[in-house]
């Protein structure tokens, strides 16, 4: 019931609120896992972010997909939490400091395990618009723990000048997504990470101007 629930809510709202008032656009939807465990990772600058990704999935997709999130802004109540996991499918994660011999990151293992796909931010947080901040190393933690696992690069562009952080108004710039082709890990963690910023950063340079609805 819950997983029709989310189709419905993806084929009603997310999708035609991407596409007709965001004017949503992408390029190299191909390279898109369409199984997993696999790893989207994306750079951050809005909340319309993780719908802007799920919208490029197609309903049948929706029951593997968990977009890692900060526990503290999606789970802050009774009612966001439950939207945010059993709707949208958000895997909560803890920002904070963990205890001694937790692991923030158990959640995304046993869904990469489950063979699910995951949405991940590896900034951490919203950065400026069309800007890239530094990587945390938890991509990067994850990618060497599932080697096989495609990590699939995308950049999007305009999503932090609709709605920038802090702002409820929503400003009319289109936006767009570039889709790279995956890579997986390799080396160490510092030369993956540093692989994956190059590879958003290309798909960057790639992406074509904003421009106002």
């Amino acid at each position: 019931m819950l997983l029709l629930l989310r189709q419905i809510i993806l084929w009603t709202l997310v999708r035609p609120f991407a596409l007709l008032v965001l004017g949503f656009e992408t390029r190299g939807r191909v390279h898109l896992p369409r199984t997993g465990p696999a790893i989207v990772a994306a750079n951050h600058n809005s909340h319309l972010d993780t719908l802007l990704l799920i919208s490029l999935f197609p309903a049948a997709a929706l029951s593997r997909l968990r977009p890692v999130a900060a526990a503290d802004t999606f789970t802050a109540t009774p009612l966001v939490s439950w939207f945010s996991r059993r709707i949208i499918g958000v895997l909560p994660v803890d920002r904070g400091r963990p205890e001694r011999g937790a692991d923030p990151l158990a959640g995304c293992r046993e869904a990469l395990a489950r063979k699910e796909i995951l949405i991940i931010f590896p900034e951490g947080t919203r950065g400026d618009p069309e800007e890239l901040g530094r990587f945390k190393s938890g991509i990067a933690r994850l990618a060497e723990a599932e080697p096989d696992a495609p990590i699939v690069p995308v950049y999007l562009q305009g999503a932090g000048r609709v709605l920038p952080r802090g702002s409820m108004l929503l400003v009319p710039f289109n936006c767009f997504a570039v889709i790279g082709a995956p890579i997986r890990f390799a080396g160490k963690r510092p030369e993956f990470m540093a692989r994956l910023k190059d590879a958003i950063e290309a798909l960057r340079a790639d992406a074509p101007p904003l421009r106002w609805l």
